[in-house]
């Protein structure tokens, strides 16, 4: 059965179809009775062939997607597992998910979230985010992370008042964000988030594996516990 999703690997994947039959040793005909025969081949095939995808396009960046902003991290900062996340303090989906990163956090001590702004919803958005990475320079972003996530929008108030809630000193990061301090930050933050096929949040990267989507804690869970094995 291995040889066949092989086949059927390098067929999707384009490769010339003469080396596809030079390895199996078959010819046209006879591989394609074999598929016939063995249907249920072409899905683990398929999950085959995107997890190599996945793979391709994380592994020359992983030790960029995973070294956080300074300070810009949740859970255990020394964690040997590292679950990274893109969201936007606009997003939905990402104020629902914060109860799970809670979840993950308490049920798996060695693992390091990097948070990766990635406001691309709002104009406030982007002011938040800028926020929240002058929080992190400060260490207080856990504590902004979550006021933020707690105010009812973006405004620029609102952003103002989860800063002070935060402990955070406003007047200093007023001045590294009007020195644009951040925004090399945020610019990474899209490129990365681009070359993963990332366009909308949040996102999650953690081992060889990039969920889109409020997957819930099960599903995030699943993949931190299968990159603990490999």
């Amino acid at each position: 059965m291995r040889w066949i999703a092989t086949i059927v690997i390098a067929l999707i994947a384009g490769f010339a179809g003469a080396a596809a039959w030079d390895y199996s040793g078959l010819g046209p005909d006879r591989t394609r009775e074999a598929l016939l025969a063995n249907p249920e081949i072409l899905p683990e095939a398929m999950d085959e062939l995107r997890r190599r995808d996945m793979l391709a396009r994380i592994e020359p960046l992983r030790s960029e997607l995973e070294e956080p902003f300074p300070g810009a991290v949740l859970g255990n900062p020394n964690g040997e597992i590292t679950l990274v996340e893109f969201t936007d303090y606009a997003c939905t989906y990402c104020r629902q998910s914060l109860d799970h990163v809670n979840q993950l956090i308490a049920a798996n001590p060695d693992v390091k979230v990097v948070i990766r702004e990635y406001p691309i919803l709002t104009a406030g958005s982007a002011d938040a985010a800028r926020m929240a990475l002058a929080a992190a320079e400060q260490g207080r972003y856990e504590q902004f992370h979550n006021a933020m996530f707690a105010a009812e929008n973006l405004s620029a108030e609102n952003i103002e008042r989860a800063a002070l809630q935060s402990g955070m000193d406003v007047a200093r990061a007023r001045r590294a964000i009007e020195m644009g301090l951040f925004e090399t930050q945020l610019q990474n933050n899209v490129f990365l988030a681009q070359n993963m096929g990332i366009t909308g949040t949040p996102a999650w990267i953690v081992g060889n594996q990039v969920l889109s989507g409020a997957v819930g804690p099960e599903v995030i869970g699943a993949a931190i516990a299968e990159a603990r094995d490999s």
